[in-house]
């Protein structure tokens, strides 16, 4: 019976064999696992879906239909996903959401008070 550990020597190895033969640089006092700050690391690859928010949170909502869902304004508007009730808009995750919000527009508008 094997006693060795599997586990990777430290979060930038995928492997022990691996992590022995990387020489790693011992991280500082204050970053990350790997030697650099969050502001250092490389951004995660989207696999080509859209950085809802790349803008710092300004043109995102949550759909008041389906409460939680994330809604980019702009792209719910370039596509017509929006109400316009009692002097407010009201932008939605998907095009079920618009039959849904004219059912009881004051009970969705509510959602997001």
């Amino acid at each position: 019976m094997n006693n060795e550990s599997q586990a990777p020597a430290s979060c930038c190895s995928t492997s022990p064999a691996q992590a022995a033969s990387t020489a790693e640089a011992p991280a500082s006092a204050g970053s990350g696992c790997c030697g650099t700050t969050g502001a250092e690391r490389p951004a995660v690859e989207a696999d080509g879906r859209e950085d809802l928010l790349a803008d710092g949170g300004q043109d995102t909502t949550t759909c008041p239909v389906m409460v939680g869902n994330p809604v980019s304004k702009k792209a719910a508007e370039a596509q017509g996903l929006f109400r316009d009730y009692d002097g407010q808009r009201y932008w939605l995750c998907c095009a079920g959401c618009g039959p849904t919000f004219d059912s009881d527009p004051a009970k969705y508008a509510a959602n997001m008070a």
